[in-house]
């Protein structure tokens, strides 16, 4: 039955121990008593909840304080091994897939260098497929104990109601790819098992929302510098955030041909591939037959020399160029968006940011408006390189704090035909 507002008794029961679940996620161990308070339930909703979460396995106790004259309190917490969580972090030079248990403790990784310039779509698929199979066999984990794969990708993602997650990556040559259909054609999960796939630079803003420098920031705005440039915004009015394509901000006119096609985007300038072709073209020498990340160090290294060498004046002019576009892409963040903080992540943005981070911010203030600028905190993100798998784990997570703590509901083949006919056409014969 429902009520005036349209609430069922289901969804308020879904609503409590939502509450209940998240206070003692993020804050607990904490006791009944506490509960009440900083869930605004009264104590014998408190306790009802409590005992159907510990019922479910969700919740378990963790040791007891004293009181105030009274008999001691048990103390509550949300119980690791009740469930487990996959993240992807499909990179422009790796494909990392990492096991998490619920408090997002990591259990098994694996990884999958990619090949220069080959995204191809099925090759990324069997990465995923084979790296879930081989984290699970790692662990003897379930399939059944996952609440879910989340999968953070470049480029950005639009949902179809029949066709789930579809990619539009026009960097990596990605058009219109229905990455969730082919999954889960390809996939041994089973149908239980959600996939959650979003753009890696909002998964990497909603990891470092949760458990890193954004946390505590009504207004952030998270950055991803790796082979190319993202980020992601986060607001009171989106916050679960939103990807922004940022690395395509265009920052100079009839500026350098970017990876999309277009002239002078930010990624064209900023962006650890291009940054290591301007360098390589105005005579610099990364070493042969190494990945980016590698010849990134490199640059770096020719750049800053140990005290007593002089540094590479063409790698050291490219970066202090870059730090110049790089501040001035993130004031047109902070005039735009006016956001609290600013913080730069991503496998080359941490390898740079110790090294430029006060140049980087210093042009950011030059071109952007004062008071928007003196208002924002420009910052490392705190996750490492991981944060990317880490968003991309809290994907299934946070679906399973809406939920109340239950599991999403099986796939109905009905709902998706592409996929039951896609299955089809792949079944052994």
């Amino acid at each position: 039955m429902a009520g005036r507002n349209g609430r069922t008794v289901r969804d308020l029961r879904r609503s409590n121990r939502t509450a209940v679940l998240q206070r003692l996620y993020f804050d607990g161990p904490l006791s009944r008593f506490e509960l009440g308070p900083v869930t605004g339930l009264s104590s014998g909703s408190v306790s009802n909840v409590v005992a159907d979460l510990v019922a479910d396995g969700l919740v378990e106790e963790a040791g007891s304080v004293d009181s105030d004259g009274g008999r001691p309190r048990t103390l509550l917490r949300v119980a690791p091994r009740s469930g487990q969580m996959i993240g992807v972090d499909v990179g422009e030079t790796r494909v990392r897939v990492e096991l998490f248990d619920l408090t997002l403790t990591e259990l098994a990784r694996t990884e999958r260098p990619l090949a220069t310039q080959d995204y191809d779509v099925d090759v990324i698929a069997g990465h995923i497929r084979d790296g879930i199979a081989e984290v699970l066999t790692a662990e003897g984990a379930s399939p059944e104990r996952l609440l879910g794969v989340g999968v953070g990708v470049p480029g950005i993602v639009e949902h179809a109601a029949d066709r789930g997650a579809v990619v539009h990556g026009q960097t990596i040559g990605w058009d219109a790819v229905p990455l969730e259909e082919l999954l889960r054609s390809t996939s041994q999960l089973p149908d239980t098992v959600p996939y959650f796939i979003d753009n890696g630079a909002k998964t990497l803003g909603q990891a470092e929302m949760w458990f890193g420098g954004g946390r505590g920031a009504r207004n952030a705005v998270v950055v991803l510098f790796g082979s190319g440039v993202g980020a992601c915004l986060v607001t009171p009015e989106v916050e679960h955030g939103r990807a922004l394509e940022w690395g395509h901000l265009t920052v100079r006119v009839r500026g350098r041909r970017c990876r999309c096609g277009a002239p002078g985007c930010l990624e064209a300038y900023a962006g650890a591939e291009s940054l290591l072709a301007r360098w390589r073209e105005e005579g610099g020498r990364p070493p042969r037959g190494t990945d980016e990340e590698t010849a990134l160090t490199a640059m770096l290294a020719a750049a800053y020399p140990p005290e007593g060498q002089d540094p590479d004046p063409v790698a050291l002019a490219v970066l202090e160029e870059t730090a110049e576009y790089l501040g001035a892409g993130l004031s047109d963040l902070v005039n735009l968006f006016q956001p609290e903080r600013i913080l730069i992540g991503g496998w080359a943005g941490l390898q740079l940011g110790t090294r430029f981070l006060p140049a980087v911010r210093r042009h950011a203030t030059a071109y952007a408006l004062r008071h928007p600028a003196d208002k924002v905190a420009i910052e490392l993100g705190r996750l490492g390189p991981d944060a990317v798998t880490v968003g991309a784990a809290i994907l299934p997570l946070a679906d399973f704090f809406a939920r109340g703590g239950r599991r999403a509901e099986p796939v109905v083949e009905d709902r998706h035909p592409a996929w039951r006919a896609a299955l089809e056409e792949r079944a052994p014969r």
